[in-house]
């Protein structure tokens, strides 16, 4: 090797190592720190603090920046947990779910100098430094829906929800609407058991994130009513239904959020498909933004087109569904993409 091919070399090691060192850094040359608050659910919910959480981890991985989270045990550390990261000196806090909407905001105005992306939920003007990170779920809970319809053997599917949040009704009205676009196309009359997007009134919830011996109910209710397909929007509690649909037989769960095939592996025999909303993504995303100056306050939308939801495969339960409808729901996609399928 010639002197000044080694020269080059060397040269070139010491601006990757630099580069690598710097990429997490600030203005300052401090490395970034990124903090996250969860709601109730917690971060191992096997949802959308475990898939926010996730994407802080991949930030930290590949963009060297620092991650820490709090968990809240009740609403009451909304306020709390945030106050503790302000006082930390977080370059980004991460807020995940509707519920910390309110406090989410009153902490950004109180600090408008401060960073914050909230996860589920954005504001309408605007908060010039946060960032809404939501999601068009009904698009891909539409399709849900559709294969429900398809696969079911009773002609009645099941879902409910955690609360009657517009986070929550957005996968039931999907879901619900997907399979009255398959009655449509197919003549059949496929019953949507616990939720009716023209009334509200009609839909079940456990008016819990957490609860699962309320999941078990919920879906031992449902399935006593004859649906033997089930969608819970309702984080941790839908793992409860689960565990009754294991019991049972012949019934399958289609899981939220996650892939529920890798997030809840003792269930994998009955996990048709989950609808995923891809919030690890869009949360590295927004942590790009910090660490190289064009962070501004605004929404970001995942959907189908960008990947930011999407419809997870069929894993074991593959065999389930025929070449028929998987060519079927590849043309409702694409209908979904090009507007010829309205869901509003």
């Amino acid at each position: 090797m010639s002197k000044k091919l080694y020269v080059i070399l060397s040269v070139l090691v010491i601006l990757v190592v630099m580069l690598t060192a710097c990429q997490g850094a600030g203005a300052g040359g401090k490395k970034l720190k990124v903090c996250q608050v969860t709601d109730t659910g917690g971060i191992d919910d096997k949802s959308f603090n475990a898939t926010a959480w996730k994407g802080v981890q991949d930030a930290m991985k590949q963009l060297g920046v620092d991650g820490k989270y709090l968990e809240s045990k009740e609403a009451a550390d909304y306020e709390k947990n945030i106050n503790a990261f302000i006082e930390e000196k977080c370059d980004l806090i991460i807020t995940v779910g509707y519920l910390l909407g309110d406090a989410t905001k009153a902490s950004a105005e109180a600090n408008p100098k401060m960073k914050y992306s909230i996860v589920d939920y954005a504001y309408d003007p605007a908060i010039p430094n946060v960032v809404g990170q939501v999601f068009n779920t009904d698009e891909a809970s539409f399709m849900a829906g559709y294969l429900a319809a398809g696969v079911s053997k009773t002609g009645k599917v099941g879902t409910f929800g955690g609360l009657p949040i517009p986070t929550v009704t957005i996968f039931m009205d999907g879901y619900a609407k997907g399979v009255a676009y398959y009655n449509q196309k197919h003549g059949t009359s496929v019953v949507v058991l616990g939720w009716d997007p023209a009334d509200s009134t009609k839909g079940l919830f456990t008016n819990s994130f957490d609860d699962q011996t309320k999941g078990k109910e919920m879906g031992i209710n449902l399935m006593d009513e004859g649906a033997d397909i089930i969608m819970p929007v309702a984080g941790p509690v839908g793992l409860g239904t689960a565990a009754a649909a294991k019991e049972r037989g012949n019934t399958y769960i289609i899981g939220v959020d996650a892939d529920w095939y890798n997030t809840a592996q003792e269930y994998r025999s009955i996990e048709l498909t989950s609808v995923l909303k891809n919030m690890d993504v869009t949360t590295v995303n927004v942590v790009k933004t910090v660490i190289d100056g064009t962070f501004k306050g605004g929404v970001t939308v995942g959907d189908l087109k960008n990947g930011g939801v999407g419809l997870a495969p069929f894993h074991d339960l593959d065999s389930m569904v025929s070449a028929d409808l998987k060519k079927e729901l590849d043309q409702v996609k694409a209908g979904i993409l090009d507007g010829s399928i309205k869901l509003k």
